[in-house]
């Protein structure tokens, strides 16, 4: 299978693989969309986020059907291996095809949601296809929070038909989705003089993942590793003090990487022992999970710096007691998890070390319970926070002429039609909480470990999604 340029959804793909798009920095793909609907004719809105509308009128025989809304996000999460040089803020990603996949050489690719936008270019540019009125939504910052998405408004709707082009598989939707908050801890960095030996406490090697599809599958946190291991030789009475912190680099990905620096007057001899015996107890649990974990300590001089003793052990001990993973299952949908919470990323800047967690829940007091577990241990141990609303989840509707319509054509390809629920958060819960009589479906190309440097795409269902996606809007009559 070739990832085939004349095949115009590939070609606008891989025109979108060359402008940089992580989320926040999506004005130059916005102004290429915008630059495609005059060089198109059509009626376009940019807005303050960057988020681009574009209207198309109904093909011949469809003027007075219901408008159809088509929607997907233009930023990606920009992950990349620790070997990789590329830089998410200039450099075009680098494609290949391998087995029927297309990939990206060592980095994120960007499939999520990058197929949703070429899929909507192309549709826009064939005037040969059947189809309704259509308002093809093109979204920022989703990756960040569903920030672009937030910025809507109900009169940005011109239909009470929405397909999210966020799916994940050609036959299957969702029917619901979670909601969301975004939890900041910031804590001013406080530096002594310090003259001990200077450790480093790195952890690698792990699967990583999308906080919402795979934090049910037990996967190891980097973060939450390296401060349990730190934590449980502070229970043995080794002493330990943070000089540096990082770990992870987006909210809503499960880190896959982190380093933790301290210093200490413990024997090495003795603090070798007591972490390499953490170690291996971590590796033993994550055997099945994450058989290729890499965690190594390493003495790296002597330490001019360090954090204020109590500083230290606060940000330690947040991580250590704070929930963690998977907190909840649906007892009425099987295999469908309920509430989560994932710290991110941790990272030092302008002197303030910054926890970002990202926490889901399918029902707002759920999500809110949680929430007010975090502020209550931020307050006891004297951490700053902040914890702003979130955003709604998706309920599910039992009625849908969307999905009725999405089983007649998948099934006349071959396919089994499904429908599933989602832990994610999806950008349809924003719409839906516009227009609560929102007929929603998602639809999209199989791709795989999304939010890491091995995301893929299979270029058959690229080519089965695109040619049963048409064929929907046909059916839309």
């Amino acid at each position: 299978m070739n990832f085939d340029l004349k095949k115009r959804y590939c070609y606008y793909f891989n025109e979108i693989s060359k402008i940089p798009h992580g989320s926040r920095n999506e004005k130059a793909l916005s102004n290429y969309i915008c630059q495609f609907a005059k060089d198109h004719h059509l009626s376009y809105k940019q807005d303050h986020v960057y988020n681009v509308l574009i209207d198309k009128p109904a093909s011949a025989g469809y003027e007075n059907s219901e408008p159809v809304i088509l929607q997907a996000h233009i930023d990606m999460v920009c992950e990349k291996n620790d070997d990789s040089d590329h830089d998410f803020e200039k450099d075009p990603l680098d494609l290949y095809v391998e087995d029927g996949w297309l990939t990206a050489r060592g980095t994120t690719l960007g499939a999520d949601d990058g197929s949703g936008a070429a899929y909507m270019l192309a549709i826009l540019e064939d005037d040969s296809l059947p189809h309704p009125p259509l308002e093809c939504i093109f979204t920022t910052m989703e990756e960040i929070g569903l920030l672009g998405a937030a910025e809507l408004s109900a009169e940005d709707l011109h239909g009470h038909r929405y397909i999210s082009l966020d799916g994940n598989g050609v036959s299957v939707t969702e029917t619901s989705c979670a909601g969301a908050v975004s939890v900041r801890i910031m804590q001013p960095i406080t530096l002594v003089s310090c003259s001990l030996p200077l450790y480093q406490l790195r952890v690698k090697g792990l699967i990583g993942g999308h906080s919402g599809g795979m934090i049910d599958k037990e996967r190891g946190n980097a973060n939450t590793i390296a401060a349990r291991i730190l934590k449980e030789a502070i229970l043995q009475d080794a002493h330990i003090t943070l000089t540096s912190l990082k770990g992870g680099l987006k909210e809503n990905a499960i880190p896959r990487e982190s380093s933790f620096c301290f210093v200490s007057d413990t024997p090495q001899e003795t603090l070798e022992r007591i972490i390499q015996a953490s170690i291996q107890a971590i590796k033993q649990e994550l055997q099945f999970s994450d058989p290729d974990v890499a965690i190594t300590l390493q003495n790296s001089g002597t330490a001019v710096s360090c954090f204020e003793q109590s500083l230290s052990d606060r940000l330690i001990d947040f991580i250590y007691l704070m929930p963690h993973g998977l907190l909840h299952k649906s007892m009425a949908i099987e295999g469908l998890t309920t509430s989560s919470l994932n710290l991110g990323v941790i990272y030092e800047q302008d002197d303030t070390v910054t926890y970002e967690i990202f926490v889901r829940a399918a029902d707002d007091s759920c999500r809110n319970d949680t929430c007010n577990k975090l502020h209550v241990l931020a307050d006891l141990l004297h951490l700053e926070h902040v914890i702003p609303e979130g955003y709604p989840g998706w309920a599910y509707s039992p009625d849908s002429d969307l999905r009725r319509i999405m089983k007649e054509v998948v099934e006349h390809h071959g396919f089994e039609y499904r429908e599933i629920a989602t832990h994610g958060g999806l950008e349809c819960g924003i719409v839906k909480g516009l227009d609560p009589q929102m007929d929603i479906i998602t639809f999209g190309p199989i791709s795989e470990a999304i939010h890491s440097p091995d995301e893929r795409l299979e270029l058959q269902s690229f080519d089965d999604a695109y040619e049963i996606l048409c064929e929907i809007l046909k059916e839309c009559k």
